[in-house]
């Protein structure tokens, strides 16, 4: 057995990794993803791991962003036995009564039987299957790296060659498939470029102290636009579902392969 995360003997004593259908146990598998994930060292603003916990072990794996109640639908067609999500319940803030549409969402996924996984920040951060990291290798940008702002939550690196904005802005939206917003300040080129996915419009002044050209994140605020202009770096918005696909289906990937399990990532289109 070698070392690794606790969870690991647990969940592969079920079966030999790499088998289909190999049965996972979900508690099991949760406390893989806490050590790998690192969960335990954000201060996130809903839990993370187990959320909702199902009828049954884990022998396929559905992934998606958010936990919606189209994902819940699809996810059951298919006969998952638990959901890998992004964007769990519970948030803070929020009244915690499960009714009207958080209601049906719970009474759909009990009825189901499934598993809810849900992990937020310890997903952006992770430097191989996290959001900023996947963002970071599907735009192709060099020498990617966490920086020490927000907890590893900022990224930056270098595009290969510098681009105008304009043209920056098309490659990114080409890429993400997507309608993307860009404030150029009059920016000559980019070439430096940070990011943070999802909501990270609030790190755009912190960013520019790294020294670049340009952030990326996934919305952008009514203030965003006259910072950008101050600054002086070019400010792109480029989704907060489309910045945030790729972490979830990276480590629904990566469980799929080390466990042996089925696994499937469901789209639900949000133009968000």
């Amino acid at each position: 057995m070698t070392n690794g995360p606790p969870g690991e003997r647990e969940a592969r004593a079920v079966g030999p990794p790499g088998e289909p259908n190999v049965v996972i146990d979900a508690n099991a598998l949760v406390a893989y993803c806490d050590s790998l994930l690192e969960a335990g060292s954000f201060a996130d603003y809903s839990p993370n791991g187990l959320q909702v916990e199902g009828e049954r072990p884990i022998r396929l794996l559905v992934s998606g962003v958010t936990a919606c109640a189209a994902l819940i639908d699809e996810a059951a067609k298919l006969g998952a036995d638990a959901l890998l999500v992004h964007h769990g319940w519970f948030w803070k803030g929020e009244d915690p009564r499960l009714v009207g549409p958080k209601g049906r969402r719970a009474r759909a996924l009990m009825a189901s039987g499934a598993s809810l996984i849900a992990y937020h920040l310890p997903l952006d951060a992770h430097p191989l299957y996290g959001n900023n990291a996947t963002l970071g290798r599907c735009l192709g940008i060099l020498d990617a790296q966490a920086s020490a702002i927000g907890n590893g939550l900022v990224w930056s690196g270098r595009l290969e060659r510098p681009l105008a904005p304009g043209a920056w802005a098309s490659s990114v939206g080409s890429q993400l498939n997507r309608q993307t917003t860009l404030v150029d300040p009059g920016v000559a080129a980019v070439q430096r470029v940070a990011w943070c996915t999802g909501g990270g419009q609030g790190y755009l002044e912190s960013a520019a102290e790294l020294g670049v050209d340009a952030f990326l994140s996934g919305e952008i605020s009514e203030q965003t636009t006259h910072l950008a202009r101050e600054i002086g770096i070019a400010y792109l918005a480029a989704g907060h579902h489309a910045t945030e696909r790729y972490g979830v289906q990276a480590l629904g990937a990566h469980l799929a392969e080390r466990f042996g399990l089925e696994h499937h990532f469901i789209e639900i289109e949000n133009p968000a």
